[in-house]
């Protein structure tokens, strides 16, 4: 079994344990690197995928993803999109607060919202569906009980007796805390997160089990990007305790990139430190 468990985040569907893998590898490898840690093996990196289960079923566009609009937007997705908004505000000059009429939930407040986040620097790469699809995905591991299930599932399958440090981006951070709670006797030494939304309000109280449970007997370093929207809540320490590591980096415009992370001396050393 692999040394390194890697979890990756949404928007994942249409790829694969191996495609993410050729990404990952190279990118952990330069942060290793940076921080004078030790080489990667062959197979010591290995991803726990769970993208396919968000993948629609039966015929989509060519593209792959349905034609979502504000109005396939509901509630629990709504108090996220407004969460990412307020964030994107702060850290981008050129995006507008939420205020006014905006502040109330209402699907006019969706439609500019939406496209307040598609002209920000943050989320100007993504179509409205790509951005809606996003926060489907988020909501759906939050309140969809077997897809939560059977994502966790992967994650604590990925996790073998060899296993030393789970790196996990994005959404994966949620999925991966969750999985290294409920595996019991696991001999994970370091949990890496990086541009994790596990201090968002809207997260934290669904988490199962909650943030009391922690600290687990994994250390903790949670990296993060100044401008990342995703993870709006930088110190987790906040939640999880003390216990919890925060390190800060520079990702440049992409601020929530998972290769930018691990590429960071910062990265490098938390996983370094696991495999010591």
């Amino acid at each position: 079994m692999a040394r390194i468990v890697g979890v990756h985040g949404v928007g994942k569907q249409r790829l694969g344990s191996k495609t993410l893998l050729k990404d990952w590898e190279p990118a952990l490898a330069d942060g290793l690197d940076r921080a004078g840690g030790p080489q990667l093996a062959p197979d010591d990196l290995h991803m726990a995928f769970y993208g396919d289960l968000f993948r629609p079923a039966g015929h989509t566009l060519a593209v792959g993803d349905p034609m979502f609009t504000a109005g396939d937007v509901d509630e629990t997705e709504t108090e996220l999109l407004m969460a990412w908004w307020a964030q994107a505000a702060r850290v981008d000059p050129g995006v507008p607060p939420p205020g006014g009429d905006t502040l109330v939930r209402s699907p006019r407040a969706v439609q500019t919202a939406l496209t307040v986040l598609q002209h920000s620097r943050f989320f100007g790469s993504l179509s409205l569906r790509a951005l809606v699809f996003d926060l489907k995905q988020v909501r759906r591991y939050l309140t969809d009980e077997d897809l939560r299930v059977a994502a966790r599932k992967k994650v604590e399958e990925a996790i073998g007796p060899d296993t030393r440090v789970v790196v996990a981006h994005s959404l994966g951070s949620v999925v991966a805390y969750e999985a290294l709670c409920a595996r019991e006797g696991h001999g994970v030494r370091a949990l890496v997160t990086l541009g994790s939304p596990l201090g968002m309000r809207m997260v934290v109280d669904r988490l199962r089990p909650g943030p009391e449970t922690w600290p687990g007997t994994a250390s903790w370093t949670n990296v993060v990007d100044e401008g990342d929207v995703v993870a709006a809540v930088k110190d987790l320490s906040l939640f999880f305790g003390t216990g919890v590591v925060g390190k800060v980096v520079h990702n440049g415009s992409h601020a929530h990139d998972a290769t930018l992370y691990l590429t960071a001396k910062e990265t490098g050393e938390a996983v370094a430190e696991g495999l010591a």
